[in-house]
């Protein structure tokens, strides 16, 4: 699916994940960029697993939502169970809420880190983006971000 799926009303998968995707943005550490991040993975038992943005001074050793939820997801040992993912950001506000509602988009490295548990799963994840506010969804499946993908079966890995 594409962005054209944005001006149809959210799914109620869509909703939870970018209600929790929200929630998770409130604990954002972002002092640098300002800009919060949060992130909610659906697993294929129900349950979601929540990351937001860590930045670190150094800037190269910072963490995207996405790839801590994502992280936090294998340490469970659940990365082949992965469903979908919601993604929020926006600008922090004066009182570090996110503010905005322009979609967002997973970077391409979170687009990597997420077809890998694509592939480990077997699955064409759906990718959920919303602004921190507002009622814009965009529905994307992961293919369509990161086309011609290189993972685990390039290695030989099932």
């Amino acid at each position: 699916m594409s962005e054209r799926d944005q001006d149809q009303a959210p799914s109620s998968e869509a909703t939870t994940l970018i209600e929790a995707a929200r929630a998770a943005a409130a604990h954002a550490h972002a002092p640098y960029s300002r800009f919060a991040v949060g992130a909610a993975v659906l697993l294929d038992d129900g349950s979601v697993v929540t990351g937001a943005n860590v930045e670190n001074a150094s800037y190269g050793l910072s963490l995207c939502a996405e790839t801590v939820a994502i992280a936090t997801v294998s340490a469970s040992g659940r990365l082949r169970r992965v469903v979908a993912i919601g993604v929020i950001g926006g600008a922090m506000g004066p009182d570090g809420r996110a503010t905005g509602d322009t979609p967002v988009r997973p970077c391409g490295r979170c687009r990597q880190v997420l077809n890998e548990a694509a592939q480990l799963s077997g699955r064409d994840l759906a990718v959920y983006c919303a602004g921190a506010e507002g009622s814009a969804v965009a529905r994307y499946h992961l293919s369509d971000l990161l086309p011609d993908a290189f993972g685990p079966a390039d290695l030989g890995i099932a």
